[in-house]
């Protein structure tokens, strides 16, 4: 799929980024960051700009496994890597079960926040199965909510945890 801006700058550099498992070539200025060429040229618009200094967490997606601020760098430098946002987890087994448990723990207010503390949360439940209320805290510092006081959000990650630490002992 090739995405052109209507108008290119002067400057404008042509790259390809591998998004969603799909191959996507981009026109954008070298100073366009992810976040915007994942909204604006790619039309995958769960990526949210909220503070655009890598401070708040709503732009975060996964970058090769591992969450990245997507508001922070140059799109053209991630040409190669393995981008993933929240779309990319609808059919995800462990993603339906953080957006259910987001849900029933009353995880949600505005849902500015959601998609980048859903990859968050995504990744504390793969890469830190064993963590506490605590640890779950400390992993959030990075994503802001101003609406729910995090309680929900908590408690949602924990029961995923101990689902998923119950399932992977259990053989499932």
């Amino acid at each position: 799929m090739s995405v052109e801006l209507e108008f290119p700058a002067a400057d404008a550099v042509r790259f390809t980024l591998e998004v969603n498992g799909q191959a996507r070539e981009v026109t954008a200025e070298p100073r366009t960051h992810l976040a915007d060429v994942l909204r604006e040229h790619c039309g995958l618009t769960a990526t949210h700009l909220g503070c655009e200094q890598g401070v708040c967490g709503a732009c975060t997606v996964q970058v090769d496994g591992e969450p990245v601020r997507a508001c922070l760098q140059s799109a053209s430098r991630f040409a190669g890597r393995d981008i993933r946002t929240l779309e990319a987890f609808d059919d995800d087994p462990l993603g339906e079960a953080l957006r259910r448990a987001f849900s029933e723990e009353h995880a949600l207010q505005c849902g500015y926040c959601t998609p980048g503390m859903l990859i968050t949360a995504r990744d504390i439940v793969t890469r830190l199965p064993d963590a506490d209320e605590a640890r779950i805290r400390e992993e959030l510092a990075g994503n802001l909510c101003r609406c729910t006081g995090y309680r929900g959000i908590v408690r949602a990650i924990a029961r995923v945890l101990e689902t998923h630490r119950h399932e992977t002992t259990d053989g499932r």
